[in-house]
């Protein structure tokens, strides 16, 4: 009864699928092209963060192709169902978005600079779409993993918007929220760095040509 309003309302937890208690897949051991795990633990010195900016396929290349970043994988987050199928998410009843999870050495490419892609690889004021892909889970995000990078996000937000604006652009919907509590589910084994294996394959990424400014983070940020 909610398919006529799924793709531009978010189910509540009670609307949402129930989903499973465990994954129906394994997720693959190593990145197709930066060769590292994709799951943890990672090496000491690394930190996560998660970022959610359309069709995640073309989102993780830009984040692998990016020096200091030691692997990326993408999922399923933000929403209610446990353990999510695509199909599940692609119904709307699941509140999940499309997310990149990245893995990076914060001394050769720090936070802001991960801010910046994220906030120049797609359009972040469009709510439940990126370009023709349209659905909640197509939605802006950023899922943080620290109170410092909670601060940057925010700030670098809050730079972005006036420069946005002065270039016709409407406000900023990009959610931006503590990963705590909301769980990072892997994507099918076949979503996997799937614009390296198909070389040819679709990519809905697309930004807006607005300059993201940098150096937003306050000091220690």
């Amino acid at each position: 009864m909610f398919l006529n309003r799924h793709k531009t309302q978010l189910p509540t937890a009670e609307e949402s699928l129930r989903g499973r208690e465990t994954p129906e897949f394994a997720v693959p051991e190593r990145h197709t092209v930066l060769g590292n795990p994709l799951l943890g633990p990672y090496p000491e010195g690394l930190e996560v963060a998660d970022f959610a900016l359309g069709c995640f396929w073309g989102a993780e290349r830009k984040f692998w192709q990016t020096p200091g970043v030691w692997t990326t994988l993408v999922g399923y987050q933000g929403g209610h169902t446990p353990n999510p199928a695509y199909e599940e998410v692609c119904s709307g009843l699941t509140a999940h978005t499309e997310a990149v999870r990245v893995v990076f050495d914060p001394k050769v490419v720090p936070y802001a600079a991960l801010l910046k892609l994220f906030w120049e690889s797609h359009d972040p004021t469009q709510g439940f779409r990126q370009g023709n892909d349209v659905g909640t889970q197509y939605r802006s995000a950023v899922y943080t993993h620290s109170p410092e990078q909670q601060s940057a996000a925010e700030a670098s937000r809050d730079a972005y918007q006036p420069v946005l604006t002065k270039e016709g652009y409407g406000p900023i919907t990009t959610e931006i929220l503590p990963a705590e509590g909301r769980t990072f589910y892997p994507a099918e084994p076949y979503h996997q760095q799937y614009l390296d294996r198909n070389k040819n394959g679709y990519c809905g990424i697309g930004g807006t040509g607005v300059a993201c400014p940098i150096g937003v983070a306050p000091a220690g940020g």
